[in-house]
């Protein structure tokens, strides 16, 4: 007679179901909580785009209200904005082009063959003030006759995209498995054809991200195009500083001019998401 042996039954861990609910629940409230925050500005200055002058400085009027497209209308038949946007949109495409074209090849270099001095060099520049230089920029630029320029605008902007672009980019290089390229070299490219073909397309997506904030610094940038601008190079941060005066603001043309501003920005941030996303986050991690 055998006797039947029957297998033990295994443990069962019970799943905090609860308690997972509970930690979901409360993730999603802490980040609806700090999306409302960061949204809340751009919700007021969409709605004070769509009310008059004296419906913005009542505080008792709230998101009910009557909109009304004159304030655009007025600030587009003026004119100096839409002339200032096409500006803002030549130097920061032009200067986060050139950026990154001298930046990349110059990041490459950095990360794939250790030139610490070099990096160190890439974040001084990185943390010096601008405006500490805008003095000798200044008079340098009015000795060459550059001020009031496009020029003078493309440089000074590339002076932070070149830093920020190389810096953000080293790391992405410095990922990269070196043995990528040694295959390239060993089938016959050179050292930059295998950065060319190999290194520069895996690093696609830390460039894309890199040129987006390039290129949101030189749209956002106030500083520089007040001090060598003039009134045919004026950005659109100037422009709107221009909408205040001394005596009055005209906060309804001042609201719907930071809107017209703000939409292009928010759209390339929206279209480049994927980019932006993968860009932040290949780099963190090497090998």
């Amino acid at each position: 007679m055998s006797a039947t042996v029957t297998p033990a039954a295994r443990p069962t861990i019970a799943q905090p179901v609860g308690r997972r609910r509970h930690l979901a629940w409360l993730r999603g409230t802490a980040i609806g909580l700090v999306a409302l925050v960061f949204a809340l500005p751009l919700v007021w200055l969409f709605a004070a785009a769509l009310k008059t002058n004296l419906q913005v400085t009542d505080p008792s009027v709230g998101l009910w209200f009557t909109p009304t497209l004159d304030n655009f209308r007025s600030v587009i038949e003026a004119g100096q904005i839409v002339r200032s946007m096409g500006n803002s949109l030549l130097v920061g495409v032009v200067s986060t082009v050139l950026s990154a074209v001298l930046a990349v090849p110059a990041a490459w270099a950095v990360g794939r063959f250790g030139m610490r001095r070099t990096g160190s060099v890439i974040l001084v520049a990185r943390i010096v003030p601008a405006i500490s230089l805008l003095v000798p920029w200044y008079y340098l630029f009015a000795q060459m006759g550059l001020v009031g320029s496009y020029t003078v605008l493309i440089l000074s902007h590339m002076f932070v995209s070149v830093p920020l672009i190389m810096w953000i980019m080293i790391s992405f290089f410095a990922g990269l498995p070196v043995e990528l390229e040694e295959a390239a070299r060993t089938d016959g490219l050179s050292a930059f054809g295998a950065f060319w073909r190999i290194s520069l397309p895996l690093a696609a997506p830390g460039t894309a991200t890199a040129s987006l904030l390039a290129f949101v610094f030189s749209w956002n940038n106030f500083m520089f195009a007040l001090v060598f601008a003039d009134d045919r190079t004026q950005t659109v941060p100037v422009t709107l500083f221009n909408f205040i005066s001394y005596a009055s603001t005209d906060w309804g043309g001042l609201m719907a001019a930071a809107t017209l501003i703000t939409v292009p920005v928010v759209i390339a941030a929206v279209l480049g998401q994927k980019y932006l996303v993968a860009g932040l986050t290949s780099g963190a991690t090497k090998g």
